[in-house]
């Protein structure tokens, strides 16, 4: 379904800012968790949400961004020294030993799926030369996806001053992570078997493994300032959703009840759709606009009727190929919940000089074109 509706043109000049927002629909169920959130993956929509940015000790789904980071900065074959720092951390344990080699996918998933504390070292003694070189990389990560109620001092988990996050913050992280092939399927793994061991891994994600058959992935936490903790995906007609809870007594249902409630309420709705537009200027003449992909919003049956757009143009665009001169926004009840760059492709009109011609090919094999 397209809703075009109510469009409002303005000039101004822009920073685009992304920030998703949530509204008023049907009551969710209760939660055990003191803090939680319900993200869609592909917008950002936060549809459910429960003292979202209060700041909180997190345990082991902290390896979500130690995981994500050294999958972008390693490579997977690579040879891993264990250290003997690795060796003696304390809580839960793959059982590494000092001096063995193990690689680094192994050492993921032994993070991942059975929250190894010693991978967690071993990962960031390799990818960051220390562990304390590696939390950096961490720091600096989580600011640019935009966590910016978080901060980290070790990479796994265990309780430590200054290591926490929010509920919201790390469902962005979860957001980001889950775009990379590679995390996605270690993180959705129900078993797997590691080269140098004699049986295989189970996940402690009892989420995926028992308790929702939609579920796609996830980390478990769990220490005694934290509680326990849990980030979870799920996916059911095409619509993509994050789970996170923190210091939960009843996660699993949480989680389940909070899934099985959005897909019950929400749809994933068509708001923009991909492809050329005519858009009317104040002064009686038009520009032609397109947008490359279309922009999808879930959405509730009465909330369908209820969203708003404007568009909003660059008042210094520049009259060339290829550019972005604005974006439309669209909003629920005075809330952003979307908004997509509207790019400037005028119609042909003979030649088109080479740098154009490159310029095109560049955005095409990027997928903008």
């Amino acid at each position: 379904m397209d809703i075009m509706k109510k469009t409002m043109i303005a000039f101004m000049s822009f920073f685009f800012i992304h920030i998703p927002f949530s509204s008023s629909v049907q009551a969710a169920p209760g939660v055990s968790a003191h803090s939680a959130v319900l993200m869609e993956a592909e917008s950002g929509r936060v549809l459910y949400e429960k003292n979202p940015h209060e700041q909180r000790s997190i345990a082991s789904i902290t390896k979500i961004l130690t995981a994500i980071v050294a999958i972008e900065y390693g490579k997977l074959d690579d040879e891993v020294t264990i250290s003997e720092r690795a060796e003696r951390i304390g809580g839960s344990s793959i059982y590494l030993e000092k001096g063995e080699t193990v690689k680094l996918k192994d050492l993921l998933y032994g993070l991942m799926l059975r929250s190894g504390n010693d991978a967690a070292i071993a990962i960031s003694e390799h990818i960051g030369g220390s562990v304390e070189g590696f939390v950096h990389i961490m720091n600096e990560k989580a600011k640019w996806i935009g966590m910016n109620h978080s901060h980290f001092a070790n990479p796994h988990g265990l309780d430590q001053e200054n290591h926490y996050s929010t509920a919201y913050d790390m469902a962005l992280l979860m957001r980001y992570a889950i775009k990379n092939d590679t995390f996605r399927k270690i993180a959705g793994t129900v078993s797997y078997q590691s080269e140098s061991e004699t049986y295989p891994w189970r996940n402690k994600n009892k989420l995926l493994t028992r308790y929702y058959e939609y579920c796609t992935g996830g980390k478990t936490g769990f220490t005694s300032q934290a509680g326990r903790t849990l980030v979870s995906s799920a996916e059911k007609e095409n619509m993509k959703l994050i789970m996170v809870t923190l210091n939960a007594s009843d996660d699993w249902n949480d989680h389940r009840n909070i899934y099985e409630w959005a897909y019950e309420t929400f749809d994933l709705i068509k708001i923009g759709a991909k492809g050329e537009l005519t858009i009317p200027l104040p002064d009686g003449k038009t520009v032609e606009g397109f947008r490359p992909h279309a922009v999808y919003v879930p959405l509730s049956e009465k909330e369908e009727h209820e969203i708003t757009n404007r568009i909003l143009i660059d008042e210094n665009f520049a009259d060339k190929r290829n550019s972005v001169i604005g974006k439309q926004v669209f909003q629920l009840e005075g809330d952003t919940i979307a908004e997509s760059n509207i790019w400037f492709q005028p119609k042909e009109s003979g030649k088109t000089s080479w740098i154009d011609r490159v310029k095109s090919i560049f955005l095409q094999m990027i997928g903008v074109l």
